[in-house]
């Protein structure tokens, strides 16, 4: 599992929240996991009084159940799914491919190390150092913040061996490869050629993740794994916590933060499916070549063709069949009201003592969407005025500009794009480094 090690401080900000989904976990969870494995070699009794046995041997490495079990314990407490009999099964099948690889990324460490005789594992004070980060993050000591998984059922070591994995292989990663990519400016060229014809097409804030066909095993089992993990999200699982733990992008170390695209940055498939999509919505699993993506769309905005205004509005219901007299007064009292309003920065509090009159924040809408009444206001006010009454089927309004740019603003710069063109070639390699080492190992679950 690709991950970097900047990310992982960030990966505890909403763990303490997240770890109370484990208190509806079912009591006997180590117990469980070890049933669906059925294996004929048998380890002694841990502590909590159930036998280990072997889920897995990686290349003549052991995988027990009691591992198992442990890291299924870690994935729910730092993704914030709710465990239930129907997603143990999923769980267990995330955890062990995890395990899986990190067994793979140790060896691989080992060897290279013995080769070139060189250190690249992480000692205990980097992973220290990460959990200082977490624990911070929860507003926690170091103690505290073990000790707090421990009631949870976590012994520390199973945190530490994820983290100094993830470390290890980042560090190996950026070492050998990262000092050989260069991002030609023809390269960077290219694609600010690219985004400058398409900044009059529509952007998108998108949070990502990708589960990796190859490495779950297979499409079928990419898109089920997909299709929980939109379930448990829908249920309130957070976004960011799932893109950290499930996805095989680079921006899992950032909550699956993609920051603003435009389509040719997205797969085919995802464009079609981002381009119906509304702000604040999840979708549902998209699959593409490599695997599935999820999706959540945070915002949207016009190209740089467009104006894009922030209003808020002051009104009194009026129906259509209103008297002449009703809208006549309904006219004066806001009109009376006008002078009182500092543009957007006391609309609210002044409407709010009279009586009659509401006030609210219209958000930020193009221009050109905008209803033709308030259109035409909008058009010829300066930030910080106010309309003259305005009058819609549903009453007069005061319509106040707060804000007004161009669509499209804040695209990346040329160092912005050089970085990200570096972090989707670096994560493509290490990618296709784990399906190697995986096609190349011996591994056979139990």
């Amino acid at each position: 599992m690709t991950r970097y090690p900047k990310g992982m401080a960030a990966m505890g900000a909403g763990l303490a929240c997240a770890l109370a989904a484990l208190s509806a976990a079912p009591s006997s969870l180590a117990q469980e996991t070890a049933q669906p494995i059925s294996a004929p070699v048998a380890a002694g009794p841990r502590a909590n009084g159930f036998s280990e046995t072997v889920a897995a041997v990686v290349n003549d490495d052991i995988v027990s159940t009691y591992d198992l079990a442990q890291r299924m314990r870690l994935l729910i407490a730092t993704s914030g799914i709710q465990p239930t009999q129907e997603n143990l099964a999923e769980f267990q099948h995330e955890a062990l491919v995890s395990l899986v690889d990190e067994r793979l990324q140790f060896q691989e460490l080992h060897r290279v190390e013995k080769e070139q005789k060189m250190e690249i594992v992480a000692d205990d004070s980097e992973v220290n150092e990460e959990i200082d980060g977490m624990a911070q993050q929860n507003n926690m000591s170091r103690d505290q913040f073990l000790g707090y998984l421990a009631s949870r059922g976590i012994g520390p070591e199973t945190l530490k061996q994820q983290l100094r994995a993830q470390i290890s292989w980042a560090r190996w990663i950026r070492g050998r490869y990262g000092s050989r990519l260069r991002i030609g400016e023809d390269q960077i060229a290219a694609t600010q050629a690219r985004l400058a014809a398409e900044s009059a097409k529509p952007q998108y804030n998108i949070g990502e993740v990708l589960i990796d066909a190859s490495r779950v095993g297979g499409m079928d089992q990419a898109m089920k794994g997909a299709q929980q993990l939109v379930t448990q999200m829908q249920q309130g699982a957070p976004f960011p916590a799932v893109a950290r733990q499930f996805s095989a992008l680079p921006t899992a170390a950032n909550g699956g933060d993609a920051g603003w695209v435009t389509e040719g940055d997205m797969p085919r498939e995802v464009q079609a499916v981002v381009e119906q999509m509304r702000p604040g919505q999840l979708s549902q699993p998209i699959q593409v070549k490599d695997g599935v993506y999820i999706l959540y769309l945070k915002e949207k905005r016009a190209g740089g063709a467009s104006t894009m205004v922030s209003l808020k509005q002051v009104a009194i219901a009026l129906p259509q069949t209103a008297s002449a007299d009703d809208e006549a007064a309904a006219k004066a009292k806001l009109v009376a009201l006008k002078p009182q309003l500092k543009g957007c920065t006391n609309l609210e509090a002044i409407a709010g003592k009279t009586e009659g009159v509401v006030a609210g924040d219209l958000g930020e809408a193009e221009l050109g969407d905008l209803a033709p009444q308030f259109r035409d206001a909008a058009e010829k006010l300066k930030v910080g005025e106010i309309s003259d009454p305005v009058r819609t089927t549903a009453g007069l309004h005061l319509v106040a500009v707060c804000a007004r740019r161009s669509g499209g603003q804040g695209q990346a710069d040329k160092q912005q794009i050089e970085q990200r063109l570096y972090s989707q070639q670096l994560s493509m390699i290490a990618r296709r480094y784990m399906r190697d080492l995986r096609n190349s190992a011996t591994i056979e679950t139990r």
